[in-house]
Order: C-alpha cells, then sequence, then structure tokens
C-alpha cells in the first residue's frame, strides 16, 4: 500500500502511465564535480506497488539510509541498470556528455527496453525511447530518486575500492570531489591513474 505522503513523487509516473506508458525509467547520475574517479549513472523501473516512503534524492540521506535503500531498491524493482564512463572518457569528451553517456550506458544495461524515461536534469539523452528531462527530479519523482541512490552508492563504493589502490589520496572520505585535503594530497602525492587530468586542481599538477 502507498503511504499518503508518498503520492506527489510518485505524480510523473502517473501522468506518463496515463499515456500508455508502462516501463518507465527513472535515470540519474552521480559523480559530475569529483576530480577523480568514474561517473556513475542507473536506470531504475520501479512496480507501480513500490513502497516509497522514505525515498528521496541520495544527496539528502545519510550513507547509512541510503546503504538500506540502495539494498532495498534492488530487492523491489523490477529492472536496474548501471553505467560507468571513466576518467579518460571523461577527459576526451568533457563532464557533460561523459554523464549523458553513462545514462545511456545505464539503459542499454536494463534487461528490457523501457517505453519511457524520467531524467533527472534538463537534457536528453541520445535515444529514440520518449523520455522527460526534470529539473531536480531527484527530488520530485520515486524513479529518479531511486536511480540516484543506485547511483550513488555504487560510485562511493567504486571510491572505496580506490581508496585501498591508493591510500594517500584519502578517497574514501571525500570520494574524489575537490576538498581541500583531496588538493593538497595532489599536490604531495602528484596525479593518480584515476584522476581527470582536464579538471581544475589536477591539470595544475601534471
Amino acid at each position: 500500500m502507498r503511504n499518503v505522503q508518498d503520492s506527489n513523487i510518485w505524480k510523473f509516473e502517473e501522468d506518463v502511465r496515463s499515456k500508455g506508458h508502462i516501463l518507465i525509467a527513472g535515470l540519474d547520475e552521480a559523480g559530475r564535480g569529483p576530480m577523480a574517479g568514474p561517473v556513475v549513472s542507473a536506470a531504475v523501473i520501479l512496480p507501480p506497488d513500490f513502497a516509497a516512503y522514505g525515498i528521496t534524492d541520495s544527496k539528502k540521506l545519510s550513507p547509512k539510509k541510503r546503504d538500506y535503500f540502495f539494498d532495498y531498491i534492488m530487492e523491489k524493482a523490477l529492472h536496474v541498470g548501471v553505467g560507468i564512463v571513466g576518467p579518460e572518457e571523461i577527459d576526451s569528451m568533457n563532464i557533460l556528455r561523459a554523464s549523458l553517456y553513462s545514462m545511456l550506458k545505464a539503459v542499454q544495461e536494463l534487461t528490457v527496453v523501457p517505453d519511457f524515461l524520467l531524467i533527472d536534469g534538463i537534457f536528453k539523452i541520445d535515444s529514440p525511447i520518449p523520455q522527460l528531462p526534470i529539473k531536480k527530479g531527484d527530488s520530485l519523482s520515486i524513479s529518479i530518486a531511486s536511480a540516484s541512490i543506485i547511483a550513488k552508492v555504487t560510485r562511493d563504493r567504486i571510491m572505496d575500492e580506490y581508496d585501498r589502490l591508493y591510500p594517500q589520496y584519502g578517497f574514501k572520505g571525500h570520494k574524489g570531489y575537490p576538498t581541500s585535503a583531496h588538493k593538497e594530497a595532489i599536490i604531495r602525492s602528484g596525479v593518480s591513474p584515476i584522476h581527470r587530468k582536464t579538471f581544475k586542481g589536477v591539470k595544475e599538477c601534471l
């Protein structure tokens, strides 16, 4: 059963479903701002009876809640796809293109072809599938919010693995974002293979 508090976050899904679309995928990315690591996107198709209470933009949730909802979404979602674009590709195509490409890859990783895409942000992706970009969609659509959690937790876990490979940078703490500690680590230790060499704070240290 759906909670009354959840009704608004289903608005876009219900509007699209009323037009005859059944498999509606929410898309979001994590990792546009960091100086290191990949950009990760997720595409999530939820069942109509998905219990949404408490799920929202991943940035508004604690790490513990994100981990809990990650497991819950992975268990209850009909389909989940994840797209990853690494630092070299980001440098070659720029971060906006890389983010949109990672979303396309996430859709391609789904085991079904969606009828419709709800996308966080203001840009469409290069796909013939009907789609609607939604500014701040991760706070307005349950499908996009779920995708934001999958993308964020997946990327955080990747950065935790990189922390074990390159402990001198402190990736486990800042996940590659441009903190003062991260910038000082680059100056001290140089640029790692996973740093984005076109980004400010990195390119100056090459």
